[in-house]
C-alpha cells in the first residue's frame, strides 16, 4: 500500500499549482493564445498541459502551503508575472490596430466599424483587416511557439516565488509609449501616398472650380488607399517580424531580476 503524506501532497499540489497561475495569465494575455473564440476548456487545458511539462524542469518551490496567506500572495505574485509578459506582446497588435485606424480615417473608412471577437470591441475594418494579417504573419513565423518558449524560460529567470523588479513595471510602460511610434511607421506608407493624392486633388479643384471634390475625391482615396495596402504587404510581414523579436526579446528581460 502507498501511503503519502500531508506535506508530500502539499509539495505535489504546489509544484502545478504555482506554474499553471503563471501559465493560465500568459496565456490570457497573450495574442492569438488569448483569442476570445478559443474555447475556455482549451486554454486551460494547454496550460495543464504546459505546467505538467514545465513542473519537472524547475527548482526547488517555496515551502508553503496553496491555501496559505503566503500562497495566496506567490499566485498573485505569478498572475502579475503572466500577465505582464502577454500584454508585452499584445501590445504589438495594439500598434497594428492603432495603424490601421490611421489608416482608415484617411481612406474615408473611418466609418465602417467591424466588431473584433479578439478585443471585444468594434475596430474599423481596415484595423481589422492588418489585425488578421498581424495574426497569419505570427503563425508563419511560429510566434506562438516562440512565446510558449520565453513562457519556460522565465521559470528559470526568475523562479516560482520572485516577483518582477520595480524597472520592469516601468519597462513595460515605455514599450507602450513605442506602440504609437510603431503604428505611424507601420501606416507612414499610406499616409504619405494619400497626402500626396489629397494636395493633387486640392491643386486640381483649384485649376478647375466647377470639378466636385467630394464626388471624385473619395473614390480616388479609396483607390490609392487600397492600392497602396496591396503593395505594402511584402514589406508588412518583414516589419512584423521585426517588431514581434523586439516585443519577445523584451518579454525575455522583463523576469530577470536587478543588478
Amino acid at each position: 500500500m502507498i501511503n503519502f503524506t500531508s506535506a508530500q501532497l502539499e509539495a505535489w499540489l504546489a509544484l502545478l499549482i504555482f506554474p499553471l497561475t503563471r501559465i493560465l495569465a500568459m496565456i490570457s494575455s497573450a495574442p492569438v493564445l488569448g483569442n476570445k473564440q478559443i474555447p475556455a476548456r482549451v486554454k486551460i487545458g494547454l496550460s495543464v498541459l504546459l505546467a505538467i511539462l514545465i513542473a519537472p524542469t524547475l527548482g526547488d518551490m517555496p515551502q508553503v502551503s496553496v491555501g496559505s496567506f503566503a500562497g495566496l500572495l506567490i499566485m498573485v505574485q505569478q498572475i502579475i508575472i503572466g500577465v505582464a509578459l502577454g500584454f508585452t506582446i499584445r501590445l504589438l497588435f495594439a500598434a497594428v490596430d492603432m495603424a490601421g485606424e490611421l489608416a482608415g480615417l484617411q481612406m474615408g473608412l473611418g466609418f465602417a466599424n467591424f466588431y473584433d471577437p479578439m478585443n471585444a470591441s468594434y475596430t474599423p475594418i481596415i484595423a481589422n483587416w492588418l489585425g488578421m494579417i498581424a495574426m497569419l504573419a505570427l503563425l508563419s513565423m511560429n510566434g506562438h511557439l516562440q512565446i510558449l518558449s520565453a513562457l519556460a524560460e522565465s521559470f528559470h529567470t526568475l523562479p516560482i516565488g520572485g516577483m518582477l523588479p520595480a524597472k520592469s513595471f516601468y519597462e513595460v510602460a515605455k514599450w507602450g509609449g513605442s506602440i504609437f511610434i510603431y503604428g505611424l511607421q507601420i501606416s507612414l506608407p499610406l499616409l504619405t501616398a494619400l497626402l500626396a493624392a489629397n494636395i493633387a486633388l486640392g491643386i486640381l479643384t483649384r485649376a478647375a472650380p466647377q470639378l466636385n471634390l467630394f464626388a471624385i475625391g473619395f473614390p480616388v482615396t479609396l483607390a490609392m488607399g487600397f492600392f497602396v495596402l496591396l503593395l505594402s504587404i511584402p514589406i508588412f510581414v518583414p516589419l512584423m517580424d521585426r517588431l514581434f523579436q523586439e516585443g519577445l526579446g523584451m518579454a525575455l528581460t522583463l523576469p530577470k531580476p536587478q543588478h
